[in-house]
């Protein structure tokens, strides 16, 4: 009787936590607002413990995290081609990320967990010219909101 009121005591205490966390929908697309093969919204404005839903809502798309833009803690991670994949925000910085068959066309996007601002070298990474030209656009954009 003991361990179920202790179990019941903590379920009703991170309740509150697991109330506050959003699920926030990414889509994958040929052509949006922003012009071809993007992820819309491009730019996501997110808390630790929110999840993000990339979306294939159109076919030949992937979501996955740049290497090397993580934040330390933040685990990596890769969807399959045409499959939805959840991401859940452990940890506050940015994250970069790709769909791998259409980085060399600027499919690119940043989710920004927390109050975090681009650290130091977040675009050193090894990219395609068009790719690290959308990342430059899509964290101007993120500052000015």
């Amino acid at each position: 009787m003991k361990l179920t009121s202790l179990a019941l005591a903590a379920l009703v205490a991170i309740a509150p936590l697991s109330a506050l966390a959003e699920t926030i929908e990414v889509k994958m697309l040929n052509k949006g607002e922003t012009g071809s093969m993007v992820f819309e919204p491009r730019f996501v404005s997110a808390q630790v413990g929110d999840t993000v839903v990339f979306v294939p809502t159109d076919k030949s798309h992937n979501a996955e995290s740049m290497k090397d833009m993580l934040p330390e803690g933040q685990e990596g991670f890769k969807g399959k081609i045409n499959k939805e994949i959840s991401v859940e925000l452990t940890t506050e910085g940015m994250i970069g990320v790709i769909c791998k068959p259409h980085l060399a066309m600027g499919m690119v996007m940043v989710i920004q967990v927390g109050d975090a601002e681009a650290p130091e070298g977040f675009l050193d990474a090894k990219m395609p010219k068009k790719a690290k030209s959308t990342f430059e656009e899509i964290l101007a954009e993120g500052a000015a909101s």
